[in-house]
Formats: structure tokens, C-alpha cells, sequence
């Protein structure tokens, strides 16, 4: 009897990476334990996002500076910030961020998809995952990712980014067109890392996918066979920790040092 398809998305993979018990916590444990408030850097990631969405869904004539400031009003939260003054402070300043890197926009522009969410088989997984931005350039599709981190983005890590290139092959297999050029776009500096995959490198970054879909494989049969106590959910300990969701939930984590505060992520502020 052949072995289902495992439901992979990126951010599950990803997880597994960067620390096992995180992993257990998150997709495993049930109930799962309640995940802490949005940090500041956080809130300012969905706020972007959520803003750059609604900017490209506005018809043309309403895509101008006035429009950007009225969507950061209406999405914006405080969730995270220190007090009401640095939370005000950084919704000018997302307004202002977002409206340079709009600049040099065609703002004519129509996306094939915002915030798509894509998905695509091989004969043991199925990937999936969403796109912030899908564009059509002269027939070919380029796929956008928003990023809001202190660290603006260099082309290795639009060559490395694993779930780019899941979501690349989605889109090839979906839309049948070329598709080959995946782009980080670093909102706060208006800066855009991009990179060309071809057939070759998008098979390395398929096999590193399914090496990765192996070893969560193993790791949930694991926690069927011996529970949440397997060795195989040990942490990961690392600066991360400092910065986890749930680290209230892990001791080893807790003991590695203290939690940032809330806005530590939040550049040019006292990190706490």
C-alpha cells in the first residue's frame, strides 16, 4: 500500500529546521499551547503586507501617497509596542517606508495574484504555500516576497530561499508559463535581491525538500510511537530562544537567558 502524500508547507519545514521541540509545540502537541501576542516587528510584517495588498487592489487612479497613508490608519495595531508613542511613531514610519519603495512602482501595474495561495504534488508530498505578489513581465511570472527584517536582502538569499523555489514550481505547474526569476523585496530600504532559478537548481532545492519531508516524517512517527518525551524534539538552543513564541513552554529554552522585549526587533530601538 503506497505511503500518503505528506501536507508540507515551507513555514512547517522551515520550523523543523530551526528547532525540533518548536516544531512539537507547533504542529504536534494537542491542544496546542497558546502562542504569545504579535511582537513590534511582527505587527509591522502583517501591517506591510496588509497594506501592499490592499494598494495593489485599489483600481490605478487610487494608487497614490494619500491611499498608502489611509491603509496604514486602517490596518494598523499597537500590538507589541512599547507605549503609545513609539507606536504612533512607527505607523508614520511604515507610511513613509511603503510609500518610497511604491515609488519607483509602475503603478499601472495589475498583479496575477496577491497573497495566492499555491500548491503542487510529487509522489510523496504535497507543498504548499502562499505568494505575496505573482506578476506577468512580458509573459513571464515573477514571484514577490515582502520583507520588513532590520537586514535588507542580497541575492543569496533569493537563490537559497527554499519556500521561493516551492512556490516557483507551483507556479509553473499551475500556469503552465515560464517562470524562472524570484524576488525578495526589502520594503523599509526599497531595495529588491532577486535571482533566476533553471531547471537544475529548482530540482536541487525539490530533493532538498523531500530530504527535509523524510525527516518530519520520522520525527511524527516518533511522537506517535514514544509521545511529546522523544529524543527526537530536543531543543535547539539558540539566541532564537530569546525571541521564541512559545518559550514559555520550554524550559531549556528559558534558562539559555532572558526574553527580548517586545519591540527589541524594532530597528534603532533599545533592544530591552
Amino acid at each position: 500500500m503506497p505511503m500518503p502524500l505528506y501536507a508540507a508547507s515551507a513555514s512547517r519545514l522551515l520550523t523543523w529546521l530551526t528547532c525540533p521541540r518548536q516544531y512539537r509545540l507547533r504542529y504536534l502537541d494537542r491542544p496546542a499551547p497558546p502562542r504569545r501576542s504579535p511582537r513590534a516587528h511582527t505587527t509591522v510584517g502583517l501591517v506591510t503586507h496588509a497594506v501592499l495588498r490592499g494598494f495593489w487592489e485599489l483600481p490605478p487612479p487610487h494608487r497614490r501617497p494619500a491611499d498608502v497613508v489611509e491603509l496604514v490608519r486602517s490596518h494598523w495595531s499597537d500590538q507589541g509596542f512599547r507605549d503609545d508613542e513609539q507606536a504612533r511613531r512607527w505607523q508614520r514610519r511604515v507610511t513613509q517606508e511603503v510609500i518610497e519603495y511604491l515609488r519607483a512602482a509602475d503603478r499601472t501595474l495589475e498583479p496575477l495574484g496577491l497573497e495566492r495561495t499555491v500548491a503542487f504534488r510529487t509522489d510523496t508530498a504535497a507543498f504548499v504555500g502562499r505568494i505575496d505578489r505573482l506578476d506577468d513581465r512580458d509573459g513571464a511570472l515573477v514571484v514577490v516576497d515582502y520583507k520588513t527584517g532590520r537586514v535588507p536582502c542580497v541575492e543569496e538569499d533569493a537563490r537559497t530561499s527554499l519556500p521561493m523555489a516551492l512556490y516557483l514550481m507551483a507556479v509553473r505547474r499551475i500556469w503552465r508559463r515560464p517562470a524562472s526569476r524570484v524576488e525578495l523585496h526589502h520594503v523599509p530600504t526599497a531595495t529588491v535581491a532577486g535571482h533566476d532559478h533553471d531547471d537544475a537548481s529548482l530540482d536541487r532545492k525539490l530533493a532538498e525538500a523531500h530530504s527535509l519531508v523524510a525527516d518530519v516524517r520520522r520525527a511524527d512517527a516518533a511522537y506517535l510511537a514514544d509521545g511529546p518525551e522523544s529524543a527526537r524534539f530536543a531543543p535547539r538552543i539558540s539566541a532564537l530562544c530569546a525571541w521564541c513564541d512559545v518559550r514559555s513552554h520550554c524550559p531549556p529554552g528559558q534558562a539559555y537567558g532572558p526574553e527580548r522585549a517586545d519591540w527589541a526587533g524594532l530597528e534603532g530601538e533599545d533592544w530591552g
